[in-house]
Protein backbone atom coordinates (compact mmCIF):
# COMPACT_ATOMS: atom_id res chain seq x y z
CA UNK A 1 0.00 0.00 0.00
CA UNK A 2 1.17 3.35 -1.15
CA UNK A 3 2.72 6.05 1.86
CA UNK A 4 -0.04 8.57 1.89
CA UNK A 5 1.01 11.88 0.81
CA UNK A 6 -0.20 15.39 0.77
CA UNK A 7 -0.48 18.22 -1.93
CA UNK A 8 -1.05 21.88 -0.28
CA UNK A 9 -3.69 24.53 -2.68
CA UNK A 10 -3.22 27.61 -1.13
CA UNK A 11 -6.11 30.06 -2.31
CA UNK A 12 -8.34 26.88 -3.24
CA UNK A 13 -11.39 29.10 -5.78
CA UNK A 14 -13.72 27.93 -7.20
CA UNK A 15 -12.02 27.89 -10.61
CA UNK A 16 -8.12 27.11 -10.97
CA UNK A 17 -7.24 26.28 -7.20
CA UNK A 18 -10.27 23.75 -6.84
CA UNK A 19 -9.07 22.08 -10.28
CA UNK A 20 -5.55 21.79 -9.68
CA UNK A 21 -6.90 19.91 -6.05
CA UNK A 22 -9.28 18.01 -7.66
CA UNK A 23 -6.53 16.76 -10.14
CA UNK A 24 -4.07 16.16 -7.71
CA UNK A 25 -6.55 13.92 -5.43
CA UNK A 26 -7.56 11.79 -8.60
CA UNK A 27 -3.89 10.58 -8.23
CA UNK A 28 -4.25 9.58 -4.79
CA UNK A 29 -3.25 12.80 -2.87
CA UNK A 30 -4.37 13.83 0.60
CA UNK A 31 -5.54 17.74 -0.92
CA UNK A 32 -5.66 20.17 1.49
CA UNK A 33 -7.23 23.19 0.26
CA UNK A 34 -7.17 26.86 2.23
CA UNK A 35 -9.58 29.70 2.05
CA UNK A 36 -9.35 32.16 4.28
CA UNK A 37 -13.05 31.07 4.91
CA UNK A 38 -12.95 27.46 5.61
CA UNK A 39 -16.86 27.18 5.11
CA UNK A 40 -16.61 28.34 1.43
CA UNK A 41 -14.67 25.55 0.54
CA UNK A 42 -17.51 23.05 1.52
CA UNK A 43 -18.43 22.71 -2.36
CA UNK A 44 -14.99 21.63 -3.57
CA UNK A 45 -14.67 19.78 -0.63
CA UNK A 46 -18.01 17.41 -1.38
CA UNK A 47 -17.25 17.56 -4.96
CA UNK A 48 -13.47 16.09 -4.33
CA UNK A 49 -15.39 12.99 -1.91
CA UNK A 50 -18.02 12.68 -4.71
CA UNK A 51 -15.19 11.30 -7.13
CA UNK A 52 -13.25 9.21 -4.53
CA UNK A 53 -10.79 11.42 -3.41
CA UNK A 54 -9.76 12.89 0.04
CA UNK A 55 -10.04 16.44 1.31
CA UNK A 56 -9.55 18.45 3.96
CA UNK A 57 -10.62 21.87 4.51
CA UNK A 58 -8.46 24.67 6.65
CA UNK A 59 -9.48 28.39 6.95
CA UNK A 60 -6.40 30.33 7.13
CA UNK A 61 -4.73 33.74 5.86
CA UNK A 62 -2.06 32.84 4.15
CA UNK A 63 -0.73 36.74 4.90
CA UNK A 64 -0.15 36.00 8.57
CA UNK A 65 3.06 34.21 9.51
CA UNK A 66 1.86 32.22 12.41
CA UNK A 67 -1.12 30.84 10.73
CA UNK A 68 1.45 29.43 7.53
CA UNK A 69 3.64 27.29 9.90
CA UNK A 70 1.00 25.92 12.20
CA UNK A 71 -0.89 25.24 9.10
CA UNK A 72 2.07 23.11 7.09
CA UNK A 73 2.55 21.64 10.82
CA UNK A 74 -0.80 20.47 10.76
CA UNK A 75 -0.93 18.53 7.90
CA UNK A 76 2.48 17.21 7.85
CA UNK A 77 1.09 15.82 11.83
CA UNK A 78 -2.14 15.11 10.79
CA UNK A 79 -2.39 14.57 7.63
CA UNK A 80 0.24 12.92 5.00
CA UNK A 81 4.07 14.73 4.19
CA UNK A 82 3.52 17.51 1.72
CA UNK A 83 4.94 16.31 -2.00
CA UNK A 84 3.17 19.34 -3.51
CA UNK A 85 2.57 22.73 -2.40
CA UNK A 86 0.68 25.47 -4.92
CA UNK A 87 0.29 28.89 -4.49
CA UNK A 88 -3.00 30.04 -6.17
CA UNK A 89 -3.70 33.86 -4.51
CA UNK A 90 -4.13 36.33 -6.67
CA UNK A 91 -4.66 40.02 -6.05
CA UNK A 92 -5.97 41.56 -9.52
CA UNK A 93 -6.88 45.10 -8.61
CA UNK A 94 -7.25 48.10 -11.00
CA UNK A 95 -6.33 52.09 -9.74
CA UNK A 96 -4.78 54.84 -11.40
CA UNK A 97 -1.21 55.16 -9.69
CA UNK A 98 -2.47 58.56 -8.36
CA UNK A 99 -5.62 56.64 -6.80
CA UNK A 100 -3.58 53.95 -5.49
CA UNK A 101 -2.95 53.96 -1.64
CA UNK A 102 -0.47 52.71 0.45
CA UNK A 103 -3.18 50.61 2.30
CA UNK A 104 -4.47 49.09 -1.59
CA UNK A 105 -0.10 48.34 -2.73
CA UNK A 106 1.08 46.83 0.59
CA UNK A 107 -2.38 45.13 0.74
CA UNK A 108 -1.68 43.37 -2.76
CA UNK A 109 2.02 42.80 -2.17
CA UNK A 110 1.38 40.87 0.91
CA UNK A 111 -1.49 38.53 -1.28
CA UNK A 112 0.76 38.17 -4.08
CA UNK A 113 4.11 37.63 -2.79
CA UNK A 114 4.82 37.97 1.17
CA UNK A 115 2.06 35.40 1.07
CA UNK A 116 4.23 32.92 -2.11
CA UNK A 117 7.04 33.43 0.64
CA UNK A 118 5.54 32.39 3.80
CA UNK A 119 4.08 29.05 2.01
CA UNK A 120 7.09 28.26 0.01
CA UNK A 121 9.80 28.89 3.45
CA UNK A 122 7.40 26.43 5.12
CA UNK A 123 6.97 23.74 2.51
CA UNK A 124 10.52 23.58 1.89
CA UNK A 125 11.59 23.43 5.80
CA UNK A 126 9.49 20.19 5.41
CA UNK A 127 10.54 18.66 1.83
CA UNK A 128 14.66 19.23 1.93
CA UNK A 129 14.96 16.86 4.32
CA UNK A 130 13.34 14.08 2.53
CA UNK A 131 14.80 15.69 -1.00
CA UNK A 132 11.98 15.41 -2.99
CA UNK A 133 8.61 17.82 -3.63
CA UNK A 134 7.14 20.08 -5.81
CA UNK A 135 6.12 23.70 -5.43
CA UNK A 136 4.11 25.47 -7.61
CA UNK A 137 3.18 29.04 -7.72
CA UNK A 138 0.53 30.77 -9.89
CA UNK A 139 1.42 34.12 -11.90
CA UNK A 140 -0.07 36.17 -14.33
CA UNK A 141 0.62 38.34 -17.40
CA UNK A 142 1.74 41.23 -14.73
CA UNK A 143 4.10 38.74 -13.77
CA UNK A 144 5.95 39.84 -16.85
CA UNK A 145 4.55 43.04 -17.78
CA UNK A 146 3.32 45.98 -16.45
CA UNK A 147 -0.15 47.65 -17.52
CA UNK A 148 -1.51 51.03 -16.87
CA UNK A 149 -3.70 50.84 -13.53
CA UNK A 150 -2.02 47.65 -12.35
CA UNK A 151 1.05 49.12 -10.03
CA UNK A 152 0.23 47.43 -7.33
CA UNK A 153 -0.84 43.76 -8.64
CA UNK A 154 2.21 44.04 -10.96
CA UNK A 155 4.58 45.03 -7.93
CA UNK A 156 3.15 41.93 -6.15
CA UNK A 157 3.02 39.72 -8.99
CA UNK A 158 7.14 40.28 -10.52
CA UNK A 159 7.98 39.46 -6.76
CA UNK A 160 6.60 36.17 -6.59
CA UNK A 161 8.30 35.70 -10.15
CA UNK A 162 11.43 36.59 -8.50
CA UNK A 163 10.71 34.59 -5.16
CA UNK A 164 9.98 31.56 -7.65
CA UNK A 165 13.62 32.04 -9.69
CA UNK A 166 15.39 32.55 -6.60
CA UNK A 167 13.95 29.05 -5.18
CA UNK A 168 14.46 27.34 -8.22
CA UNK A 169 17.91 27.83 -7.97
CA UNK A 170 18.33 27.48 -4.44
CA UNK A 171 16.42 24.07 -4.16
CA UNK A 172 16.47 22.58 -7.36
CA UNK A 173 20.01 21.42 -6.90
CA UNK A 174 18.82 19.64 -3.67
CA UNK A 175 15.83 17.75 -5.09
CA UNK A 176 12.79 20.32 -5.15
CA UNK A 177 11.15 21.44 -8.07
CA UNK A 178 10.09 24.79 -8.52
CA UNK A 179 7.95 26.39 -11.46
CA UNK A 180 6.14 29.32 -12.14
CA UNK A 181 3.35 29.54 -14.04
CA UNK A 182 2.05 32.89 -15.98
CA UNK A 183 -1.23 32.64 -16.42
CA UNK A 184 -2.08 34.70 -19.42
CA UNK A 185 -5.42 35.30 -20.15
CA UNK A 186 -9.03 35.44 -19.21
CA UNK A 187 -10.44 32.18 -17.17
CA UNK A 188 -13.39 30.53 -17.39
CA UNK A 189 -15.22 31.78 -14.07
CA UNK A 190 -18.09 33.11 -13.54
CA UNK A 191 -15.77 36.89 -12.51
CA UNK A 192 -15.01 37.07 -16.03
CA UNK A 193 -18.91 35.99 -17.52
CA UNK A 194 -20.24 38.80 -15.26
CA UNK A 195 -17.93 41.31 -16.09
CA UNK A 196 -16.47 40.50 -19.25
CA UNK A 197 -19.17 38.75 -21.52
CA UNK A 198 -17.42 39.45 -24.65
CA UNK A 199 -14.28 37.65 -23.96
CA UNK A 200 -16.81 34.80 -22.09
CA UNK A 201 -18.21 34.38 -25.59
CA UNK A 202 -14.95 33.13 -26.58
CA UNK A 203 -15.71 30.17 -24.80
CA UNK A 204 -17.13 27.91 -27.09
CA UNK A 205 -13.89 28.65 -29.44
CA UNK A 206 -11.71 27.97 -26.62
CA UNK A 207 -10.87 31.69 -26.37
CA UNK A 208 -10.49 31.77 -22.40
CA UNK A 209 -8.46 29.47 -20.44
CA UNK A 210 -10.30 26.39 -18.93
CA UNK A 211 -9.56 25.49 -15.02
CA UNK A 212 -9.15 22.05 -15.87
CA UNK A 213 -6.93 22.19 -18.70
CA UNK A 214 -4.61 24.77 -16.27
CA UNK A 215 -4.39 21.89 -13.60
CA UNK A 216 -3.88 19.35 -15.93
CA UNK A 217 -0.46 21.63 -16.87
CA UNK A 218 0.35 21.75 -13.17
CA UNK A 219 -0.07 17.74 -12.65
CA UNK A 220 2.35 17.47 -15.67
CA UNK A 221 4.62 20.07 -14.44
CA UNK A 222 4.98 17.53 -11.42
CA UNK A 223 5.68 14.84 -13.00
CA UNK A 224 8.32 15.67 -15.24
CA UNK A 225 11.57 13.72 -14.40
CA UNK A 226 14.11 15.86 -12.76
CA UNK A 227 16.58 15.71 -16.34
CA UNK A 228 13.94 17.97 -17.75
CA UNK A 229 12.67 20.23 -15.74
CA UNK A 230 10.23 23.60 -16.04
CA UNK A 231 10.90 26.61 -14.40
CA UNK A 232 8.27 28.86 -16.15
CA UNK A 233 5.38 27.85 -18.16
CA UNK A 234 3.06 30.11 -20.02
CA UNK A 235 -0.76 29.00 -20.60
CA UNK A 236 -3.07 31.20 -22.80
CA UNK A 237 -5.51 30.81 -25.06
CA UNK A 238 -4.66 30.03 -28.81
CA UNK A 239 -6.52 33.12 -30.05
CA UNK A 240 -4.95 35.28 -27.53
CA UNK A 241 -2.20 38.26 -28.73
CA UNK A 242 1.07 38.30 -26.86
Amino acid sequence: MAEPKACLVIGAGDATGGAIARRFAREGFETCVTRRHADKLAPLVEAIEGEGGKAHAFGSDAREEDQMIDLVAKIERDVAPIEVAVFNIGGNVNFPVTETTSRVYLKVWQMCAFAGFLMGREVAKQMLPRGQGTILFTGATASVRGGAGFSAFSGGKHALRALAQSMARELGPQGIHVAHTIIDGAIDTQWIAERFPQAYALKDQDGILNPDHIAEAYWQLHVQPRSAWTHELDLRPWMESF
